[in-house]
């Protein structure tokens, strides 16, 4: 197995390391790696991240499956399609482990066509800096409109904000129970 331990998770929490510059790096290589491996065997790569927990590095990949649920065997999957990959172009040149984990209810939006699945559902958005006036970085609403520059989220209480991708930091599905 190489230098990584396998895990599989539904759902974890990540602290971030403070050597940004390194980590972002090894996430970069390591997602050329990894997205066209996952891709091959039908799933999809929504977020990877490579962040130190207690001491030690972790390489967390967060998976989906087109049409369907991920479970257990489809983290098995990825796991198995991309750890001896990793281990030979040698992206971590240190211990780690290597996690595979469905986005959980909370799903991370990365892509046009993640927004594009989720419009009418209810998000939050994090932008990079403040907009709008009064100046705000978060915003949670319904989806309402989606472009290949922007998206469009109608916030209670507030109204409309028209939000370009590029300002964005951060977007996630929330969950309504």
């Amino acid at each position: 197995m190489g230098r990584g331990a396998h895990f599989f998770h539904f759902q974890g929490l990540a602290v971030a390391d403070t050597n940004s510059n390194r980590r972002q790096s090894v996430e970069e290589k390591a997602q050329a790696i990894c997205e066209p491996l996952i891709a091959a065997e039908g799933l999809e790569l929504l977020e990877l991240e490579f962040v130190r927990e207690h001491g030690s590095w972790v390489l967390r990949l967060f998976i989906d499956k087109p049409g369907g649920v991920v479970g257990v065997d489809e983290c098995a999957i990825a796991s198995r399609a991309v750890d001896k990959a990793l281990d030979v172009e040698d992206v971590i040149p240190h211990e780690y482990s290597l996690e595979v984990s469905s986005p959980g209810l909370n799903r991370p939006l990365k892509k046009h066509a993640h927004y594009v699945a989720v419009k009418g559902q209810q998000v939050r958005i994090k932008t990079f800096a403040p907009l709008f006036e009064p100046p705000r970085k978060n915003f949670l609403g319904t989806l309402s409109d989606v472009s290949t520059e922007a998206v469009t989220v109608e916030v209670e209480g507030a109204g409309p904000f028209t939000i370009k991708l590029k300002d964005i930091a951060r977007a996630n599905l929330e969950f309504q129970p």
